[in-house]
């Protein structure tokens, strides 16, 4: 035995162990004859061919020598060693802390990929089964097995990341596996992945989210492979369960198209996207099958709502994939390319109303997107389907969408517009503003601080090792001040003291956020709100304030130029970056701009067991754009625009086109045609030049005019009211149309909020 056992958990363990042996036993004699045996084989193989596919097709040999390459490089480096043991001399298996045992399982997954992949010289091959099957029994032997203790290794590993490898491996290598080795091999599972809602390792934790997806897929294989109806059953209706919206706190999904992991991170990117491709994977492997999961209309829905706004042209924002931002191995293209993935997927059994939207849709990001191509990155099975739908001239390649989503319940912002899109994310008493573990993310201290997002035409931008690279000090968007820190411990889990972080759109075309800043460790104070027009972000902050004898900053911009320094113009007030956007300052403040080449290693910022990046350095140019607030500031100020993919022309020409109505403690609000949009951080009034504005509660409002009729939007981002009174520069002659809760009161607008949790109400007034 590898891992040294304690006499009590030995006791324990063997206990376990018997119980879990007759309850499998049992399960297996007396369901088996319930379900045709066929029906199990029939689903195994539906997903042996979602992952390697169902017959070989010259069009994809480079894919398939891609593939047999992976799986001959396992097999050229395999080295049997029982002394240290190993099974390859760079995973010894002595200690589970390392996750050198979940790497290994991770290499038989990619050696039986290669030995099911039609067209490979190893499919099929007797030999190379054989040489599976005495791997598996070595790995068994040593690695992972039903009497182990786990000895403080990431509990991940034992109940997820090594039952999903050995799972597919089995599945995959079936058809060349002695059934009684296999059933010898899964029966660690029976102890360490029993059931998908339950965390073993950690008795009293219910199973939610991605981890929750991910059990019910290894519980699922398990059962499909030893013919067991009731573990299909298990891992299918606990699928189902995730599938039921929340209301919070906590994990999961929220009406609004928030995903919550970890209790308190967004974390969509990420565990969401692992949570979607366990589901779709799920849906097409159980499909027509006596197992099959009903009532799944709510996991379409979810595409739309949660996913589909944070991926552009087939990546995934930065903003919702938390600590994954610093593994070098999963950058916004891996997570977008397992989005396309399920949503592929689902195309199969999607009602018609959201297949006619998906295909276009994604058809448009496998187009645009030629800097990093999705067939570079998916299987080869997604591959094939994507290619179907790159062929069909019935499917025309879908625009990007428009519009402004406000997630209240993650605190993040997404503004998109034709060419560009703008993230901005925040942080709160309920939402944290980073999470570190595992030894991963050591240096993303501010990215929930109202750090700001820009995508544009440079599709490379974010993916382009950019942070280990970036000034981790100086993140666009935020106000910092310039302490050292050091690297983040592991479980920090850091939530700012105040309930303020939100925003509030208007018609999908018009929004704002705003938040409270408190420095973490630090006295800085600041009100930070951001209006998000059609062609441009205007970014006003107030109340900036510190005392810790510091210099702070906020960060305008800091670009990621790669590997060389673009042209840059300044004119008087203005900064325009060639091929990224122009900023314009409206206050009249001189940035100071820096342009500088940095070097960064990934292990700088990773060192975790199984993720940990490489020491190799890199660099990459950078263009900064720097307000300078001076050491210890009081209620210093700031605005600027944004005005992504501007001219230089357009840059210069951008004084006067906005309006500033107020930057202030109280309120900061501008004015642009017709539009007002304004934060109440308080009671209180901003003139317009039609008249004053006027709230009685913090809130956020968007308002438009167009003649007699106003259309508007208004939400509480604190939380705190219980309703509101508006009164407008106008007076309200009737309401046309209105969200529950909104009606007219004595020549104003009375506004319920109390239970909302910062969503919007709207109302369409005539006046």
């Amino acid at each position: 035995m590898t891992y040294p056992l304690s006499r009590r958990s030995a006791l324990l363990g063997a206990a376990a162990v018997a119980g879990l042996a007759l309850e499998g036993a049992a399960a297996e004699a007396g369901t088996e004859a319930a379900v045709d045996a066929a029906a199990f084989d029939t689903a195994r193989r539906q997903w042996v061919s979602l992952l390697a596919g169902a017959k070989y097709d010259p069009a994809y040999a480079d894919k398939t020598r891609a593939v047999e390459g992976s799986a001959k490089a396992v097999l050229r480096k395999m080295r049997f060693d029982r002394r240290r043991p190993s099974l390859w001399p760079d995973l010894p298996l002595r200690d589970p802390n390392t996750g050198n045992f979940n790497r290994s399982y991770n290499r038989m997954r990619a050696l039986a990929l290669g030995w099911a992949t039609p067209g490979t010289s190893l499919h099929g091959d007797p030999k190379v089964a054989e040489t599976a099957v005495k791997a598996l029994d070595f790995l068994y032997e040593h690695a992972y097995n039903e009497h182990l203790d786990r000895r403080g290794s990431n509990w991940y590993w034992w109940e997820i990341g090594v039952p999903r490898a050995l799972t597919d491996t089995c599945a995959l290598l079936y058809d060349g596996l002695p059934k009684d080795r296999l059933r010898r091999w899964l029966r660690p599972l029976r102890r360490w992945c029993p059931d998908p809602e339950r965390r073993i390792s950690h008795p009293g934790v219910v199973e939610t989210g991605a981890n929750r997806a991910g059990k019910a897929m290894a519980v699922a294989m398990r059962g499909l492979l030893t013919h067991d109806d009731r573990l299909v059953r298990r891992a299918r209706n606990a699928v189902a369960d995730l599938l039921r919206l929340t209301k919070g706190p906590g994990d999961g999904f929220y009406r609004d198209g928030s995903f919550i992991q970890h209790d308190i991170y967004p974390y969509t990117g990420s565990y969401g996207v692992d949570y979607l491709e366990s589901v779709a994977r799920l849906i097409a492997m159980l499909a027509r099958s006596p197992w099959e999961i009903r009532g799944i209309d709510a996991i379409y829905d979810l595409v739309d709502r949660s996913f589909v706004p944070f991926v552009f042209d087939g990546l995934m924002m930065d903003c919702v994939r938390g600590r994954q931002i610093s593994v070098q191995g999963h950058r916004d293209h891996h997570s977008g390319q397992k989005t396309i993935e399920a949503i592929l997927t689902l195309l199969d059994t999607a009602p018609d109303k959201h297949a006619k939207r998906w295909r276009p849709m994604v058809k448009g990001w496998l187009t645009r997107n030629q800097a990093v191509p999705y067939h570079t990155l998916a299987p080869l099975a997604s591959v094939a389907r994507a290619d179907a739908l790159l062929r069909d001239p019935s499917v025309p390649v879908g625009p990007r969408i428009t519009g402004t989503y406000v997630f209240a319940d993650m605190d993040r912002v997404v503004h998109r517009r034709p060419t560009w899109a703008y993230a901005i994310s925040m942080s709160s008493k309920r939402i944290g503003s980073v999470e570190a573990m595992n030894r991963e993310n050591l240096h993303g201290w501010y990215t929930g601080d109202g750090m700001t997002y820009l995508y544009t035409s440079d599709l490379t931008h974010w993916s382009d090792e950019l942070w280990p690279t970036i000034d981790p000090y100086r993140l666009p968007g935020t106000t910092v001040d310039r302490r050292k820190r050091a690297d983040l411990r592991h479980g920090t889990r850091r939530r700012p003291p105040t309930p303020w972080a939100g925003g509030v759109a208007l018609d999908g075309e018009y929004g704002l956020a705003a938040m409270k800043l408190i420095g973490d460790g630090s006295s800085l104070r600041a009100k930070k709100a951001w209006f998000l027009l059609d062609d441009a972000v205007i970014a006003l902050g107030t109340g900036i304030t510190a005392s810790d004898g510091r210099r702070v900053e906020t960060i305008v911009e800091n670009r990621n130029t790669h590997n060389a320094h673009p042209p840059l113009s300044r004119g008087d007030g203005w900064v325009h970056l060639d091929g990224v956007a122009g900023y314009a300052l409206l206050d009249g403040a001189e940035p100071k701009v820096l342009r500088e080449k940095r070097t960064g290693r990934w292990r700088d910022i990773d060192k975790g067991a199984t993720t940990g990046g490489d020491t190799t350095p890199v660099t990459r140019h950078y263009t900064t754009i720097v307000l300078d607030h001076g050491v210890d500031p009081r209620k210093a100020r700031y605005a600027y625009a944004v005005l992504p993919e501007a001219s230089v022309h357009q840059t210069a020409a951008y004084q006067g086109r906005v309006q500033i109505l107020a930057n202030s403690g109280t309120v900061q609000a501008i004015y642009r045609d017709g539009m007002v949009a304004a934060v109440f951080w308080k009671a209180g009034t901003v003139e317009t030049d039609e008249g004053p504005l006027s709230v009685d509660g913090p809130c956020a409002v968007v308002l438009r005019r167009e003649q007699l009729q106003v259309r508007l939007a208004v939400a509480d981002p604190s939380r705190t009211a219980e309703d509101l009174k508006l009164t407008l520069p106008w007076r309200i002659k009737s309401v046309v149309k209105a969200d529950r809760g909104v009606r007219r009161s004595k020549g104003a607008l009375k506004v319920e909020v109390a239970g909302t949790r910062g969503h919007a109400r709207t109302a369409v007034l005539n006046v």
